[in-house]
């Protein structure tokens, strides 16, 4: 038995990916290059415009840039990976490679989690607290948010990381996904998954479940705040984009909870598929769209850049 979980365990894992309909991969492949690269551009060009603009040096936007950076990687650590299965005949991926990705998808995922929470407490105080904005949200206190973040994070991963690696997969090796995930590759393995659901259920809880309330907590207050403002325009504005914020919001948090809070047993592929590519895919290309480029001072700050990089190009 010992025998067969080691050559079993030395064996790479094929990736299913999103289909395996040839007539379905390169229609799929294009649209996902487009969205790959839609939210690529996005978040490259509020990071850069931010770095790039001193107006832009405030909390709100410092918070930002560092959500776009996430963001900007969370994708790139799985979309190319599936981009290049769609088109290959070798769809293999080593224990160590799968851990690899398992390790970054769940770091930036938990940041992306983490600085929702912070930009929509940055939100909380500018609103409700204004006179006290400036010392709430000083330099050290975003720097604190902003490091706790990242710090979280990685520790999250990698004790998930240790826990995965010490698995055994002596049942089939094909993952019925695009990525190297959670729940796809539990059921996977032949050891006892209990005390990893258990660390899902708990510990996995503090990093997306209480950012989420407290997403919904900050915004419940703001619509407070914004239902006493005196001009009509002036709350719809407002409410206008509270909706959209909440609306990706829900649907990043929505989505992952679907995924990663149920039993490994009860798990459906295709569905976890679809859910998956939500958070993914689809959330890091919208974020740009709906803290940025609807905002006059990040368009002004790209206006800024690209005139700054034409006269640049005409002067060398």
């Amino acid at each position: 038995m010992d025998a067969a979980n080691e050559s079993s365990e030395g064996s790479p894992f094929i990736l299913l990916g999103l289909t395996t309909n040839p007539s379905q991969q390169r229609p799929l492949f294009m649209l996902f290059l487009v969205l790959y690269v839609a939210g690529i551009l996005g978040n490259g060009l509020i990071v850069a415009a931010i770095q790039a603009s001193p107006a832009l040096y405030t909390p709100m936007y410092f918070l930002l840039a560092h959500l776009s950076f996430a963001d900007l990687c969370f994708t790139s650590v799985t979309v190319p990976k599936m981009l290049a299965n769609l088109l290959a005949h070798n769809r293999s991926i080593s224990l160590a490679g799968c851990l690899t990705q398992m390790y970054f998808f769940f770091a930036l995922g938990v940041t992306d989690s983490c600085l929702l929470a912070a930009m929509a407490y940055d939100r909380y105080v500018a609103i409700r607290h204004p006179l006290h904005y400036a010392t709430r949200m000083s330099r050290a206190m975003c720097t604190a948010l902003v490091g706790t973040a990242w710090l979280v994070s990685h520790v999250h991963s990698l004790l998930h990381i240790l826990l995965m690696a010490r698995l055994s997969f002596c049942a089939s090796h094909q993952v019925p996904h695009f990525f190297c995930d959670h729940q796809p590759l539990l059921r996977l393995s032949c050891s006892d998954t209990r005390h990893i659901q258990l660390l899902i259920f708990t510990e996995g809880a503090a990093v997306v479940v209480t950012p989420f309330l407290l997403i919904l907590a900050s915004y419940g207050a703001i619509a407070a705040a914004v239902l006493r403002l005196p001009s009509a325009a002036g709350r719809l504005r407002a409410v206008s984009t509270c909706g959209s914020h909440l609306a990706v919001v829900g649907l990043f948090y929505g989505t992952v909870i679907a995924v990663y809070f149920q039993p490994t047993s009860r798990y459906e592929a295709e569905r976890g598929r679809v859910a998956t590519v939500m958070y993914t895919v689809v959330t890091p290309m919208l974020n740009p769209v709906i803290y940025s480029l609807r905002n006059r001072d990040v368009q002004g700050a790209l206006r800024a850049l690209f005139t700054q990089r034409r006269i640049s190009g005409a002067d060398s």
